[in-house]
């Protein structure tokens, strides 16, 4: 999957990027960056690992953190950011929350869910984004979120990629949630979440996003090859 939605890689290293200097310049956006952070490592995990399956044996239980190891940067990156912000709370939730994702929710998400149809699958969705949204305990909540990116990447693969209406329906979908969380502020826990998933799937659709198909033109006339042939052979 290396190389494949660029732009998607792009905003995720922008976000970590942004994420490392929100203690100096934003401090009260460090808990929405983490949980974006969380969802975006969730899609690209999936995009990355896509099987239906896990095969036996201990080691493929973990074969998704032998696949990228360096992945595992990002947790502790968010966690030294929380600490640098005085969240030492929150960096500690932050890494029990990466121990409970690499090592159960991801495995046993992808025995449980990976051959679910698209309506369960997108029910599955709006119930994680729910979760991310109530309150409860913090590594709860990056759990939820992590397994919500997930699921959003399951939702976009089962889904017509690369069109143009589903791209408008994304971006579409997130403009509403921006809306929603810009003038009701106590719907923000579950705007925030359904904002960023369709600004993943909109990046995803743009990375992939296909050109309409035209007939070839040669001098500014469309070409017929049996036509072309028939004059040819004509006396």
């Amino acid at each position: 999957m290396n190389g494949e939605l660029r732009a998607l890689g792009l905003a995720h290293g922008l976000l970590l990027g942004l994420l490392l200097a929100s203690p100096m310049v934003a401090p009260g956006l460090l808990p929405w960056g983490i949980d974006a952070l969380l969802l975006v490592g969730g899609f690209e995990l999936r995009l990355a690992d896509r099987r239906f399956t896990l095969r036996p044996g201990v080691r493929d239980w973990f074969s998704h953190i032998r696949m990228a190891p360096a992945r595992l940067i990002r947790w502790v990156a968010a966690a030294v950011v929380a600490l640098i912000a005085g969240r030492a709370d929150l960096a500690i939730a932050i890494m029990l929350a990466a121990l409970a994702c690499e090592l159960l929710a991801y495995p046993l998400g992808t025995l449980l869910f990976c051959r679910r149809t698209l309506p369960a699958t997108v029910a599955i969705l709006m119930l994680l984004i729910a979760a991310a949204g109530l309150p409860g305990p913090a590594m709860l909540h990056l759990v939820a979120s992590f397994l919500a990116g997930v699921m959003a990447c399951m939702v976009w693969l089962r889904g017509p990629d690369g069109e143009p209406r589903t791209l408008a329906i994304a971006l579409g979908g997130g403009l509403s949630a921006a809306a929603t969380a810009l003038y009701f502020p106590e719907a923000r826990p579950f705007a925030a979440p359904g904002f960023t998933i369709c600004m993943l799937w909109t990046l995803a659709h743009l990375s992939v996003l296909r050109r309409p198909i035209m007939p070839w033109h040669l001098s500014g006339a469309p070409v017929r090859p049996l036509s072309t042939v028939l004059r040819l052979l004509r006396p």
